[in-house]
């Protein structure tokens, strides 16, 4: 017969279970996986701690939590704050009996629902974006073929010496074609298949040290647990690379230079409308001067960039393709320390195959030539 350990264990909400001992003290005595990822602790380093040493509450006291299991009145306290949760966290928590002497504690976490909030308005935004962009790119790209047919034609009727200007013209249209197509994002979809997050990562860090003269330090900081995740290993070097490569532009001048890459698994993920029970993390961090505040929001737009001479480009493919990975990509950036963190699920859905998937417009616009 399942016990409600075996019962909570199921549930993708975080629940933890705390139980009344000698001295009135209340502990941690479980924690369901969803608790343990929200906390970053395994369940056998938070067993045996008080519920006060989780979360920043008066009202986890020993003294509320006796009346609670003396009256059977549960009790709910919104946005506060836990102490051990990896980088700021804040929650919605209750607390009702679960037996004589135990308690349930259920855990919601408030920047998580509004981070999901932000990513469904950012994903409508971008789709958007991303609609203009083809339409724009069709408007843009049929008079340029025009523009360079005709000068081919022109330069058949020209003398040696006078077929200079039209080669100008064909290059100058070759090169607006090929700035559209990169406004417009990889014009590959994804070949899905079994990668290593750090054979991407060592990859990147030898193009980046091969391609750049800037002094930085490249420090790993590699969760050995990390599956391999589906995905397309060309993809995601290119990806991470653009991260990289902004890192190091942004070090130029920085002393003791430094980006950070860590890896890490994370437990029931929501990416969009979807939770994943399993997710790979990558955070590219950089001790740079930060991303400017006035530009903050839209990093991941086109033509948006802190470098006078940036294309603004780098950031909005990365965003491109970590959407066709099913996947997430955020920034969060200060003075002295910014980060970006890649979110990729562990396994891909078969829907993805199908032109009604996620990933089907991407597909139609591949076969229409978008």
């Amino acid at each position: 017969m399942a016990t409600h350990h075996d019962i909570l264990e199921q549930l993708t909400t975080a629940v933890a279970v705390v139980e009344s001992g000698p001295g009135a003290n209340f502990r941690v005595t479980y924690l369901n996986q969803s608790a343990q990822a929200l906390f970053g602790l395994s369940a056998s380093r938070a067993v045996g701690q008080s519920l006060g040493a989780l979360v920043a509450d008066d009202h986890a006291s020993a003294r509320v939590l006796r009346s609670v299991l003396a009256t059977g009145a549960p009790f709910t306290k919104r946005e506060v704050a836990l102490r051990v949760a990896p980088g700021s966290a804040r929650v919605n928590y209750s607390i009702s009996p679960l037996s004589d002497n135990e308690l349930l504690v259920e855990f919601e976490r408030v920047d998580r629902i509004i981070r999901i909030d932000k990513d469904e308005r950012h994903a409508s935004l971008q789709e958007t974006v991303r609609k203009l962009a083809r339409g724009l790119a069709h408007e843009i790209k049929n008079p340029l073929g025009g523009i360079r047919g005709a000068a081919q034609l022109l330069e058949r009727q020209l003398a040696d010496n006078e077929r200079e200007y039209t080669s100008i013209i064909m290059a100058e249209a070759d090169r607006l074609r090929n700035l559209v197509d990169r406004i417009l994002g990889p014009s590959n979809l994804p070949t899905f298949g079994k990668v290593n997050i750090h054979h991407v990562i060592e990859r990147v860090v030898a193009l980046a040290q091969a391609q750049s003269r800037t002094a930085v330090a490249f420090v790993r900081d590699y969760d050995p647990s990390v599956p391999e995740i589906d995905a397309d290993f060309e993809q995601l070097v290119q990806a991470t690379l653009n991260v990289v490569n902004n890192a190091m532009v942004a070090l130029d001048e920085v002393p003791a230079a430094a980006i950070r890459l860590r890896t890490r698994v994370v437990r029931q993920f929501t990416i969009g409308a979807t939770r994943h029970r399993l997710v790979v993390n990558m955070d590219c961090i950089d001790n740079g001067p930060g991303v400017p505040a006035d530009i903050a929001p839209r990093i991941f737009y086109p033509m948006i960039s802190g470098r006078p001479d940036g294309s603004g480009l780098g950031l909005a493919i990365t965003q491109t393709i970590l959407a066709r990975h099913n996947g997430l990509v955020e920034c969060e950036s200060e003075r002295g320390r910014t980060v970006f963190s890649f979110y990729l699920p562990v396994r891909q859905s078969p829907a993805m195959a199908t032109p009604d998937g996620p990933d089907g417009q991407a597909r139609e616009d591949e076969r229409n030539g978008a």
